[in-house]
């Protein structure tokens, strides 16, 4: 799983991510609700961890995000001194808490939990127009036909037929292809969209990825868009 990590204690968030990598997860840490909302809020992870245990308010972290549509599970984790404030994250939309101290076998319990979850409700096939994008094996077919990708240029697809129809922004891009690691500049991001436009019209004969000048790309069936003086179908 992808997991985002709210820290307000560095070294709490660093124990927890050092125990949730020894199981195979991939981490993000940030420091505070208002950074844990602005990564949240424009990168797709599979769980947030909420740390309750500082003097910022989870609650209108947690707030923030049902009210932005995001609906990343948040697992929050309390001293048992800040249950008041656990009880209203859980108002605002938040999924569980457990109290600190937790075990690392605890720990990685509960995340595993939401992982059996997350894997049953997770969207393995997406369709839209001609095209049939198969997230769990990587592959998209095109009328039966398989078009082939670079890992890429799947992981461009990918993202854009999960936010389909939502701008993805050159940094969400950058993010979901290299995870925080060596970043390219990002006009690179340009030339992996050009490619990718270009066999999806070879394969499809339609246009899927529209241009929206200055934010980004979007992704839609060619039946349903509506064209807009403000967007371009080149990059």
């Amino acid at each position: 799983m992808r997991i985002l990590i709210v820290e307000q204690d560095p070294a709490r968030g660093r124990q927890w991510s050092a125990d949730l990598s020894t199981a195979a997860h991939d981490t993000v840490n940030v420091m505070g609700p208002d950074a844990g909302y602005a990564r949240a809020r424009y990168n797709e992870f599979d769980l947030i961890l909420a740390d309750v245990g500082g003097p910022a308010s989870v609650s209108d972290f947690v707030q923030r995000l049902r009210l932005a549509k995001n609906r990343t599970p948040v697992l929050l984790l309390s001293p048992t001194d800040r249950l008041v404030e656990v009880v209203r994250a859980l108002s605002a939309g938040a999924d569980d808490y457990v109290t600190l101290p937790i075990a690392r076998a605890d720990l990685l319990a509960r995340v595993d939990e939401f992982a059996r979850v997350a894997g049953a409700r997770s969207r393995q096939f997406v369709r839209l127009g001609k095209l049939a994008i198969d997230l769990e094996r990587r592959r998209l077919e095109v009328n039966g036909e398989r078009v082939h990708l670079t890992g890429k240029e799947f992981q461009m697809l990918e993202l854009l037929a999960l936010k389909k129809g939502t701008t993805v922004t050159k940094e969400m891009f950058l993010d979901h292809l290299y995870g925080g690691a060596y970043e390219p500049v990002l006009k690179i991001i340009d030339v992996f969209i050009c490619k990718l436009r270009k066999k999806l019209m070879a394969a499809a004969g339609e246009n899927y990825i529209e241009t929206i000048w200055g934010r980004g790309y979007i992704m839609r069936d060619p039946a349903e868009h509506i064209p807009s003086v403000r967007s371009r179908l080149s990059a």
